[in-house]
């Protein structure tokens, strides 16, 4: 289309989105065809699996507070919040396709043997027909392989690691999050601005594949502007006492600590840094720096005053000013008495997108909606034009680089946007090498 902002190989680098995918999906299938937990009754069945224990259940929380308010809004409950500005209007608020929307939660723990289970349960015992959740890219992929085994769509949440779409992409997997690779690619021109292309970087990072990917990004994007990697090393998952591994910082050479950590990991990591007064060092005759490459305000808000002046990357903010921000904000503060973090945002955009998918498709048919989802072009959810390309079920938009507040006004006031990076500097070709190999593989649509 002439004026969209994708195209099939590339981004333009003008026009907006046009709210594309009108078109019906070729895939049809009659009621006789079966698949996995059709719906016959008056509900269907979504399975909400998010950490509601362990170092990521503040996030979880979150996110459970914004599938709730999706599901309302497609219920017709409520004032219908980012359907109301949504460039889609398959939905009308009043169920899908005849159905009530209703939910089952299960506890991932932060963990992937508890998350596939959990999971498992919804979808064998509960009927559930997607699922969507999680604040962890190992549940993340733990999940999308169980999902796309069962035969039931994977609307993933928040999962950062380039895994997820990468050699770990699935045909029944989607992520609406940025990665990794587009944190670097946003951040490290940031970086040098306020820095200087003369670093010396010490990376703490967290020891799963997350933080794995996270690291091999920003450490490549930083390089190729002239940083030097001093050192990396590997945190455990479940460490909240980090005095021993930031003791060696200040010795080793760096000016720059790297935390490629998340939630309460990030919490207590740089609330330590600081505390162990890395900030007021000066190392290399430059102020020692940190930098958080994965930024949500929760973390922010647990940190405090840890975080004033530190840089960081983020999918969404609540204080952007597009009218499909404001409208989620405003219904979520009013339900909830607070504003949403980006986990809370991404979790209502993909509970958002799947139905509407299906009711784009005219089906709960995980082909048909598979199918509706690719290639599907969007705005209106908060992020401005969105593609969700085909070939890796990647959400493409803008990114968001941030910084903590010098002088907050209160306690959700802590992050300053510095920059809205535009989807041409993150974009990627589908082959690069930080996402090769895995293949979608076929639909599957179950028994």
């Amino acid at each position: 289309m002439s004026n969209s902002k994708f195209t099939r190989r590339g981004v333009l680098r003008t026009g907006a989105a046009t709210g594309a995918g009108l078109a019906l999906p070729t895939i049809f299938t009659s009621s006789a065809a079966a698949f996995t937990n059709e719906p016959k009754g008056p509900n269907v069945v979504f399975g909400f699996n998010v950490p509601q224990t362990g170092p990521y259940a503040e996030e979880g929380l979150d996110e459970l507070r914004a599938q709730q308010l999706a599901v309302e809004h497609i219920n017709g409950e409520g004032d219908g919040g980012a359907l109301n500005t949504f460039s889609s209007k398959a939905l009308q608020g009043n169920g899908l396709l005849g159905k009530k929307v209703t939910y089952v939660t299960g506890d991932t723990q932060t963990k992937s043997d508890a998350a596939r289970a959990s999971a498992k349960s919804m979808i064998e015992k509960d009927g559930a027909i997607m699922i969507n959740g999680g604040s962890s890219s190992g549940v993340a992929v733990a999940v999308q392989a169980l999902c796309q085994e069962a035969g039931v769509i994977f609307m993933a949440g928040l999962t950062h690691a380039n895994d997820t779409t990468g050699k770990d992409k699935r045909r029944h997997g989607f992520r609406h999050f940025f990665n990794a690779y587009m944190s670097g690619a946003a951040l490290a021109p940031v970086l040098a601005k306020a820095y200087g292309t003369d670093r010396r970087a010490y990376h703490l990072t967290a020891d799963y594949n997350w933080g794995w990917t996270q690291e091999a990004s920003i450490k490549a994007a930083t390089e190729a502007l002239g940083w030097e990697t001093v050192a990396t090393v590997r945190t455990p998952l479940t460490a909240t006492d980090f005095s021993s591994y930031l003791a060696p910082v200040l010795n080793s050479g760096a000016d720059v600590l790297v935390l490629n950590h998340y939630g309460g990991n990030m919490v207590n990591s740089l609330t330590q840094a600081v505390q162990f007064g890395m900030r007021d060092k000066i190392v290399n005759g430059k102020q020692f720096e940190i930098v958080v490459p994965l930024y949500s305000e929760l973390m922010a808000e647990g940190a405090g005053s840890a975080v004033q002046g530190v840089y960081g990357s983020m999918n969404w903010n609540w204080q952007l000013s597009d009218e499909g921000t404001k409208a989620f904000v405003k219904s979520f503060g009013e339900k909830y008495g607070r504003p949403p973090s980006n986990s809370a945002q991404t979790c209502y955009a993909q509970v958002i997108l799947y139905a509407d998918a299906v009711a784009r498709a005219g089906s709960f048919h995980p082909c048909a909606v598979i199918e509706a989802l690719e290639g599907f072009e969007f705005d209106g959810l908060g992020n401005g034009p969105t593609l969700y390309r085909a070939d890796d079920h990647q959400c493409f938009k803008d990114v968001l680089v941030v910084k903590g507040k010098e002088n907050p006004k209160n306690q959700y006031d802590i992050l300053e946007i510095v920059e809205k990076t535009p989807v041409e500097q993150v974009w990627y070709e589908p082959d690069h090498p930080m996402f090769a190999g895995g293949e979608l593989g076929p639909c599957n649509p179950g028994e």
